[in-house]
């Protein structure tokens, strides 16, 4: 599974750091709108997967994960593919509409390890998947930007494509599902929900809310600038290798994720999820606003690595998180609404980015950004005493009664 989500990763963000540079070959368009429709194709993958992912979700819960990680492997292979071939924004933007159809392989295998591993564990266990997934998102920006530099974009997508094609034998032919068999006495007193029910336990959960809450702001916050993230370097730098300069920039914060996520997932773990999260959402914003007032690329690229290293823990905290508050039963539905509102989160920082900076300037985005991860931190805050004061309430009518 780990080289399942390294091949996947790294074939996506062999292309996300230079759409905005593609979207460019297609005709003379003015700055602001190719920053506009670089915004708009990133985000509509995202905002169908923002519909799909809790179906694919309680799909996996009743006929197995596996399945869903072929669909999905498949599906992304085919539509990276054809993207060689666009001649046009709107077949680009098109093609990425389809893909989200099928997006979903990270987050899947995510809740596939989560569902089979002891939720004492669970942080460590996800951390560790997680490097994968940043390790491929650590190379897969360089090895496309040398590739576009070197061969142009059509030959980019369709090495990407096979490589995704390479993963899904893998989830084949190398990954076991190992069906988790409740006892008797467990089958008996197991509830089993509605869709409806499972809503009504998410919503009325304020941690389960808050949690999708910072989930959407924090992705919002990471995929405003991705975009955008070539053209800002293009303005800080005049090196002929843009592409690679850019995936540059766009990888190391991949490089901070690799050496950091698994140290957090332990951390939280064992001092507890909500606390390592407090500490991750407060200093997030101090790493990324001062991006927006870089002169040099070095700068920029140390800015993004320590930024990295901080945002690391945030999925494998989370997803650990949700594991101890949602019913075993409805975990992974639960778990693909949280991967919903991670997926409207990446159609609103697109498009948040690409409208504030063709109306003001990359640097505002950071500005935005990080304004809405202190946000997400004092949304964290409240929920934790709403909890505290639920739990000594309970604990107060115990004693009343008992």
């Amino acid at each position: 599974m780990w080289f399942a989500n390294f091949l996947v990763a790294g074939s996506n963000t062999m292309i996300l750091p230079f759409i905005s540079l593609y979207i460019d070959t297609f005709g003379d368009y003015s700055d602001s709108y190719v920053q506009q429709w670089a915004g708009y194709v990133f985000a509509i993958t995202f905002l169908v997967a923002f519909f799909f992912s809790p179906v694919w979700g309680r799909i996996g819960d009743k006929y197995g994960r596996k399945k869903i990680l072929i669909i999905t492997s498949v599906g992304i292979a085919f539509s990276v593919f054809l993207m060689g071939f666009a001649s046009s924004v709107i077949y680009l933007f098109i093609l990425r509409a389809f893909m989200g159809i099928v997006t979903g392989f990270i987050p899947t295998s995510i809740a596939f390890i989560s569902a089979q591993t002891k939720k004492e564990e669970a942080g460590k266990v996800v951390g560790t998947l997680q490097t994968g997934t940043v390790t491929g998102g650590l190379c897969g920006p360089l090895l496309g930007g040398m590739l576009v530099d070197s061969f142009g974009f059509q030959y980019t997508f369709t090495i990407t494509g096979a490589v995704i094609a390479l993963a899904s034998l893998l989830v084949i032919f190398g990954i076991k599902e190992v069906k988790i068999i409740a006892s008797e006495k467990r089958k008996k007193n197991q509830k089993h929900f509605s869709q409806k029910e499972v809503l009504f336990i998410v919503f009325r959960n304020p941690t389960l809310i808050a949690l999708m809450l910072i989930t959407t702001i924090a992705q919002a916050a990471n995929f405003s600038i991705q975009p955008l993230l070539a053209l800002y370097v293009s303005e800080i730098s005049t090196s002929e290798n843009l592409a690679f300069l850019a995936g540059l920039a766009f990888s190391i914060t991949g490089l901070g994720n690799l050496l950091s996520t698994r140290k957090w997932g332990d951390l939280g773990d064992h001092i507890g999820h909500h606390k390592v999260l407090m500490i991750l959402l407060v200093f997030s914003p101090i790493f990324f606003i001062p991006q927006a007032v870089v002169t040099e690329l070095w700068q920029l690229v140390l800015l993004r690595f320590l930024y990295g290293i901080i945002i690391g823990g945030l999925i494998p905290c989370i997803t650990a998180y949700i594991r101890q508050l949602a019913p075993l039963s409805i975990q992974g539905e639960v778990l693909g609404y949280n991967v919903s509102f991670r997926f409207l989160g990446n159609v609103l920082g697109p498009v948040m980015g690409g409208i504030i900076a063709s109306y003001f300037s990359v640097a505002v985005v950071f500005y935005t950004s990080g304004i809405f991860l202190f946000i997400s931190a004092g949304l964290l805050w409240i929920a934790s005493k709403k909890e505290d004061k639920k739990q000594a309430r309970e604990v107060e009518w115990k004693e009343t009664y008992n």
